[in-house]
């Protein structure tokens, strides 16, 4: 419980931060770090509790993003029906990508091809077909009504956004407390020994899969509506997907604040060196290859690890001193 209070704390603390920013700069700022801890969470409820790494979540986010602008251009739809819709189409994608791989044992790297590859026929398929606008995009018209989900400020997009994120959290807090999650864990650990003591690998992949679809269709949809534009490189591009991963691998994988630590760190790095660099075409991609190497080789469990082994050490610092004071005291204490 003491965790689920943690972030209470932590959501609560982040409640506020509309009515403390007032620049439109760093309110921007602010949506995109929680638009990327939103897209995280999603990617780690596969990747960090299932052992499941995707290289192509972009195939979520986009279905998500583009099932919204395609029903609100092409056929009027509300988008907070489109909101629903989006979500749940990247979960019937999620399930599509979970039977063809989890059913016939697909795993590691074979597991992480078909999800990019995935992602790569949606993208080609985007850019051919008339109803996504193909390579030219799709435009949503502006409309900034609430029930058009649409808003004249960012502080609007900023609360639609943190309800997402906070459901997002609470699902992967749930999962690192449930039943459900234990035996997902178990089959990230050992999926042979987990079928052993009598777990369901497929299904409990599956349904961790159709999780994490529907909150990266999610973070599509937001996207969608806060940008008002896309097309196939965007919504099915590999950006998304390298984000998606980066984030909580940053943060500390399988972790339930991780992909929230490496969303303030990723984008503090971006802004960091874009006033240094300038906006120079690529160079996001650059760091981002770059921050991942060195995470992978030197921080392999993210900030989040190295925290927890802070507070290890912090921990038997001061029994260890207290060993030398007390000297034969505590020899025979323990005694």
């Amino acid at each position: 419980m003491r965790t689920l209070s943690l972030l209470a704390v932590i959501f609560a603390g982040l409640a506020v931060v509309p009515f403390v920013l007032v620049s439109d700069v760093w309110m921007n700022l602010a949506i995109l770090i929680l638009y990327s801890a939103l897209l995280g969470q999603a990617w780690n409820m596969l990747g960090g509790f299932g052992g499941q790494f995707s290289f192509g979540h972009a195939a979520f986010f986009g279905t998500g993003a583009y099932t919204v602008a395609v029903l609100q251009v092409q056929f009027g739809v509300n988008p907070w029906i489109g909101l629903v819709a989006g979500g749940l189409a990247a979960v019937v994608v999620a399930a599509i990508i979970g039977y063809s791989t989890f059913r016939y044992g697909l795993r590691g790297s074979y597991f992480a091809l078909v999800t990019l590859a995935f992602a790569e026929v949606l993208r080609i398929l985007s850019n051919s077909v008339e109803i996504t606008g193909a390579g030219v995009g799709i435009l949503i018209p502006l409309e900034q009504t609430a029930s058009n989900l649409q808003f004249a400020d960012k502080a609007s997009y900023y609360w639609i956004l943190w309800a997402m994120a906070l459901a997002a959290f609470l699902v992967a807090w749930w999962m690192g407390n449930s039943r459900f999650g234990a035996q997902l864990m178990a089959v990230r650990d050992n999926e042979d020994a987990a079928r052993a003591l009598g777990v369901r690998a497929y299904g409990v992949k599956m349904r961790a899969i159709m999780l994490s679809g529907f909150f990266s269709g999610l973070g599509g949809v937001f996207y969608a509506q806060y940008f008002l534009y896309l097309d196939p490189h965007i919504a099915y591009g590999s950006s998304i997907s390298i984000e998606s991963l980066l984030v909580p691998i940053i943060g500390g994988i399988g972790t339930l604040f991780g992909p929230l630590l490496g969303a303030v760190v990723l984008h503090g790095i971006s802004e960091v060196s874009r006033d240094l660099i300038g906006d120079v075409p690529g160079i996001s991609l650059v760091l981002y290859g770059t921050l991942l190497v060195i995470m992978v080789l030197f921080m392999p469990r993210g900030l989040a690890g190295l925290f927890a082994l802070g507070r290890g050490k912090a921990k038997k610092t001061p029994e260890k001193s207290s060993d030398k004071t007390s000297g034969a005291t505590g020899e025979a204490a323990n005694a």
